[in-house]
């Protein structure tokens, strides 16, 4: 949808997982000096889906086509996955929102705008206490832990927030242990700042999120 070459729909603006507001891309167009051209939607997302399929499939295209019979998609909350039998799952690798670091509506307005979607009618989770996030994740890790067989495994990808202070992994171990679940080991990788980060201002390790912190869970 974003990006600065003729393939996109938008002129320059900031990188690609990044949609700014309306009024922050009429102030880099006026910065810039530059002009949003006519661009044909259609023309783009066909030779967009011609370059994607052309890419060769290193174990065979067979392979991606197999799963879709057996495929489930689900939008909802993950505290309550009904449609998932007990004891169905071998492994379940999620990411859940960092505290209120993130406003997910405010940031993909422009997909959800494409797509025809009001996120207005979207509940997302946006938590701004550390109590009522430890209990949120409880209630996901109940869930985890019913849909888990046993011996099946659970990659819960956190953060550090509040400049450093506050380490997410520790609350989830909490919560997952409240759910019967044995923490296995916690993964940390050091940010590589990126071209988005140093839009931001951000270079160091002083601000924003600059770990990921993968909790591994085992169900007993």
């Amino acid at each position: 949808l974003t990006g600065h070459s003729p393939g996109f729909f938008s002129v320059y603006t900031l990188p690609p997982n990044q949609a700014v507001s309306l009024a922050s891309q009429q102030r880099i167009n006026a910065q810039r000096r530059q002009k949003p051209d006519k661009r044909d939607v259609p023309a783009l997302i066909l030779k967009k889906t011609r370059q994607l399929l052309s890419a060769p499939v290193p174990f065979g295209g067979s392979a991606l086509g197999s799963p879709c019979s057996t495929s489930l998609l689900l939008t909802r909350s993950c505290n309550f996955t009904p449609e998932l039998a007990g004891g169905s799952v071998d492994l379940v690798v999620t990411s859940p929102p960092f505290l209120d670091t993130v406003n997910y509506a405010q940031d993909n307005w422009l997909r959800a705008w494409f797509c025809n979607v009001d996120l207005t009618q979207v509940p997302i989770w946006n938590l701004r206490s550390l109590a009522d996030w430890t209990e949120a994740m409880a209630r996901v890790f109940a869930q985890l832990a019913r849909v888990l067989r046993p011996g099946g495994f659970a990659a819960f990808e956190v953060g550090e927030v509040r400049n450093g202070k506050v380490q997410l992994e520790h609350n989830a171990v909490v919560a997952g242990e409240a759910a019967g679940l044995q923490p296995v080991l916690v993964l940390i990788n050091e940010q590589k700042f990126t071209k988005t980060a140093n839009c931001w201002g951000v270079d160091n390790n002083t601000k924003g999120t600059n770990t990921n912190r993968v909790v591994l869970f085992r169900k007993a």
